[in-house]
């Protein structure tokens, strides 16, 4: 790969976005926590892709860089769809998830700001790609945006390795969700930073 053009995807490449990230999430210590059986887990992520994210597509904020990397962006004013999501986890989510799942879930709506904010619900580089600089270019598209529109970012870490990567992008551990056996949350905002 020789460009990290960041393009936005359109609704046709749905089901390329879908891919990367759910080769992107296949290690990730939440969503195998959610569906520790592989092919559970690759018949499930394509569909929370779309009910947590799949917003991103019609409102122009969905991303790509090539086949390397994706992220879906909700715009201030934009969630995800509750009620897909609770109806996939219901169906396919492990049986030791609904446990502790709710709690963590309610945990995570906690945090999430009350003022305008974009929100990154996912955001994955294929394991061939990592590294090399697909996800701060995907961060970046959007923070840039932020800075110069005064608006806050926001996210949940699943994933540990991942907090440095979005410290160096200005966002900050505003908390912890963690409930029995799950892994640990991080919710992170972004505040608008100024130019130098």
């Amino acid at each position: 790969m020789t460009t990290l053009d960041v393009k936005v995807a359109m609704a046709d490449e749905k089901a390329a976005v879908f891919a990367i990230l759910t080769l992107a999430f296949s290690t990730d210590p939440a969503t195998r926590w959610t569906w520790p059986d592989p092919k559970a887990y690759l018949e499930a992520f394509p569909h929370f892709a779309s009910a947590f994210g799949g917003a991103a597509f019609e409102k122009g904020s969905a991303l790509r860089v090539g086949s390397a990397g994706a992220a879906l962006w909700l715009p201030p004013g934009t969630g995800p769809d509750e009620t897909a999501l609770n109806d996939l986890m219901m169906r396919t989510a492990d049986a030791a998830t609904a446990i502790d799942g709710p709690q963590l879930m309610q945990q995570m709506a906690g945090h999430h700001p009350k003022e305008p904010h974009w929100y990154l619900p996912l955001l994955g580089v294929d394991p061939a790609h990592q590294n090399s600089g697909v996800g701060s270019a995907l961060l970046r598209y959007v923070t840039d945006r932020c800075d110069r529109e005064g608006v806050l970012a926001y996210l949940e870490s699943s994933n540990p390795r991942n907090i440095p990567l979005y410290e160096r992008h200005g966002f900050e551990i505003v908390g912890r969700a963690q409930s029995g056996s799950s892994p640990v949350i991080t919710p992170m905002l972004r505040r608008p930073q100024r130019r130098r």
